[in-house]
């Protein structure tokens, strides 16, 4: 039997993705909100992953960034849960946490509602930390163009972002 589940475009990326971490031997985690564990998904859809994915976390609650990973509740506070600030904090969360070599984070609003003037429905944070490189968060505004919609769209971007971090 096989699931269906993610677009083929997913499934080669998550398999790139897999490939290139297999060829550095790195280690990757990750700490999901907005897309609740499509990354982790995506890249336990591909056969041979526990190679190199060792796990994740769905921190969709604040306290959960907190008592998952030690976000500071502070600075979700200053912040806002969507911050490129908190984006960081979790990646960062992951590697203390587990040990990986490499993690990522997204962190946003999927919508329908939630959004305000200041952070918008379709505002994304992806997070990357690495053992190895700086630091780096991307925002995104992919718009109100629906919730399964925003979550494929990060979904995507935190798959591309990972393999340009893994080469």
């Amino acid at each position: 039997m096989s699931l269906d589940v993610f677009p083929a475009d997913v499934l080669e990326d998550a398999s790139r993705l897999i490939d290139a971490l297999r060829a550095r031997r790195r280690l990757l985690g990750a700490a999901e909100s907005c897309t609740g564990g499509l990354v982790a998904g995506a890249i336990t859809a591909i056969a041979g992953s526990s190679d190199v994915f060792f796990g994740g976390f769905v921190t969709y609650a604040d306290e959960a960034k907190s008592g998952m990973i030690g976000v500071d509740a502070e600075l979700i506070r200053q912040h806002g849960a969507v911050s490129e600030a908190v984006a960081h904090a979790m990646a960062d969360g992951v590697i203390r946490k587990t040990g990986v070599d490499l993690a990522v984070s997204i962190t946003g609003i999927a919508g329908p509602g939630g959004g305000s003037p200041h952070k918008p429905v379709g505002l994304v944070y992806i997070g990357i930390a690495s053992v190895f490189d700086a630091p780096r968060v991307e925002r995104h505004t992919f718009g109100e163009i629906g919730r399964d919609e925003v979550r494929l769209a990060s979904l995507r971007a935190a798959l591309r972002m990972l393999r340009e971090a893994a080469v």
